[in-house]
């Protein structure tokens, strides 16, 4: 879950490798360091503890040179504490080496074990530095080769990562590696680039080529060379990127994520565009594919988090509409449990970044049971989609704060047009009642702004209010349980306090023992139009738990009177037909687990101990 940059051309590197790191620092904010290789041929690094500010300082203060080759590093701490030596790059061959790293070295014990006996010496605690060391020994082996010396040493290493590295001997080069995490080229004109993500380079090009699994590439200001880990050469996969860095800066918001927020209206609408035609849904990315989902008798959907969240809103959807049976799981759990899967199952995973190692490895684990594979992703040229036998990409646009907001409803979004494609592939909706439900789908998009223009200041007021709250409660039924969840997450992400999301019909069956006098509880309650027993029924949850001393806020339609008696405050959402609520409930409780950190004063892009992209398992 590290940011990684490198730079190769003609500008000085320092300022190009800070920027980067700007742009990836929502993936890892323990420690960051750069090295570059400056003008006089020697190779200079420097790291700090904690975020990018302080590295900032310290080059400030004493500046590394002018040097035209350098890598750069943000990290989020496995191996070894956050500290200053733990810090990459690590340095090796008498430190005139470096090497950045993400993800984790699984044999790193028995390759230090077997560096120690020849000798070799260690400053950190880290598995990169094992990588470093060993690189170094095979540098002198192959004769000065950097690159023969780096594929030696990725054939030897097992578990997930990244490498970069470059040497004082050879200005105007970098090296890297990957296996199972991100690694992508910025092509630019004399000038190349490398980054975990397109972010590190998007500033300076948007032309970037996407690399595969167990693959070696080689920059140099005016070529790229890729090959695999025996010297192979092998096809790239270029693309545009179709942001630019505008789109990853602040903008004059206070937060990235108060940014984020603001864009949930164009993530859902830039996700729908495109997408619809003469009233029924046609995605291009599966134009060709009808086979794919024709004979499917089963979905498993694959996520964690956020992701998962959306997956069980998705469900819903899938079953009605399509009419196939659907499961949810855990993408980490999921290749643990000997999974029943094969070719009538379709697998469909849910990843912001494309890069979620545990849903990569359970893609994997679906693909080699036979089952057929979709993804849902957000990044273009990631490691997921290229890995899955179709692709709905969602067009919510970066996301830096590491919460995920606006790609949560852009994910819903993407799910609500797949199943209605399906629907229409299979025969299992008609025409009516298809363009019926698009144009529910696509009205959200002004429905999300009505809730942002008018509620979020009471909302705000409201977090400002219960800032010294030590314990929320969510509940939900139907599509509203995966949205109590959600809320729930996002108070635990940001604010640090026990936060817990139920379905409303499980109150009985123990939850209720936790409400005592005082105690909040959100409540996503269903319409009253579309869904008269569950809206009943959840009414009668509210006086349950209020009952007992709970302080509630619902979240209701707009003319639901029957909620007003029963609540002590109501946040309005605008009509929509029960299964398009969820898009509409979620966007208070961001607002809400948002201002509530901000009341306490809290980093809401850079949460305490998480990191955008959790590449690792």
């Amino acid at each position: 879950m590290c940011g990684i940059v490198g730079y190769v051309g003609p500008r000085q590197s320092q300022d190009i490798l800070l920027a980067g790191l700007a742009r990836l620092e929502y993936r890892g904010y323990d420690s960051a360091g750069i090295a570059v290789i400056d003008g006089d041929g020697a190779l200079h690094s420097a790291k700090k503890a904690g975020k990018l500010a302080r590295l900032r300082e310290e080059l400030d203060a004493r500046p590394i040179g002018t040097g035209t080759t350098g890598i750069g590093h943000t990290r989020w701490a496995t191996h070894g504490g956050p500290t200053d030596l733990n810090a990459h790059p690590h340095l090796a061959d008498d430190d005139r080496l470096a090497v950045i790293h993400n993800g984790i070295i699984e044999n790193f014990s028995e390759l230090k074990a077997e560096l120690v006996a020849e000798g070799h010496g260690f400053r950190s605690q880290t598995d990169t530095e094992v990588a470093a060391v060993l690189l170094g020994r095979e540098y002198r082996a192959a004769g000065g080769d950097l690159v023969a010396a780096f594929r030696a040493v990725a054939r030897r290493l097992e578990g997930a990562f990244t490498l970069l590295a470059m040497h004082e001997d050879h200005p105007g080069l970098v090296v890297g590696a990957r296996r199972n995490s991100p690694l992508v080229i910025g092509l630019g004109e004399g000038e190349n680039f490398l980054g975990s993500d397109v972010a590190a380079f998007v500033e300076h090009t948007r032309k970037a080529l996407a690399i595969g699994q167990d693959q070696i590439v080689a920059i140099t200001p005016d070529g790229v060379t890729v090959t695999d880990f025996d010297g192979n050469d092998v096809e790239t996969s270029p693309f545009e990127v179709m942001w630019d860095a505008s789109a990853a800066e602040k903008g004059g918001w206070s937060s990235f994520m108060a940014k984020e927020v603001s864009e949930e209206p164009e993530a859902v609408a830039n996700t729908i565009r495109g997408r619809v035609h003469e009233g029924r849904v046609v995605i291009p990315e599966l134009d060709g594919l009808d086979d794919l989902f024709a004979d499917i008798s089963r979905i498993v959907i694959l996520g964690a988090g956020t992701a998962a969240y959306a997956g069980l809103v998705g469900k819903y959807a899938i079953e009605q509409w399509a009419r196939i049976p659907v499961e949810v799981e855990l993408a980490h759990e999921f290749r643990y449990r000997d999974p029943l899967v094969g070719p009538d199952t379709l697998v469909i995973s849910i990843s912001q970044s494309g890069e979620t190692m545990d849903t990569l490895m359970a893609v994997k684990e679906a693909a080699r049971l036979g089952a057929r594979t979709l993804s849902i992703c957000n990044t273009q040229g990631a490691t997921i989609p290229r890995e899955s036998d179709a692709i709905v990409y969602t067009h919510a646009g970066p996301e830096v704060a590491v919460a995920s907001t606006k790609a949560f409803v852009a994910q819903i979004t993407a799910l609500y047009l797949f199943a209605l494609h399906v629907a229409r592939v299979r025969g299992t909706m008609g025409a009516d009642d298809q363009a019926a439900q698009i144009e529910e789908l696509s009205a959200l998009p002004d429905k999300i702004r009505w809730v942002l223009d008018n509620e979020q200041e009471r909302i705000e007021q409201l977090a400002h209010w219960m800032a010294d709250t030590r314990s929320v409660l969510f509940l939900g039924r139907h599509v509203g349980y995966p949205i109590a969840l959600e809320g729930a997450l996002k108070l635990k992400e940001l604010s640090y306090i026990h936060a817990e999301g139920f379905a409303a019909g499980e109150l009985k069956h123990g939850p209720i023992a936790l409400i005592e006098p005082g105690q909040p509880v959100f409540v996503v309650v269903p319409s009253p139009r579309g869904a008269q027993v569950l809206h009943s029924k959840v009414v009668s949850n509210i006086e349950e738990i209020r009952a007992r001393g709970a302080r509630v806020i619902a979240i209701a339609e707009a003319g639901d009177a029957a909620v007003l008696p029963s609540a002590d405050e109501v946040l309005r959402i605008p009509l929509a037909a029960p299964l398009f609520e969820p898009i509409l409930a979620v966007v208070p409780l961001h607002v809400f687990a948002m201002g509530l950190a901000e009341a306490k004063g809290l980093d809401v892009d850079q949460p305490r101990n998480l990191a955008k992209s959790v590449t690792v398992e």
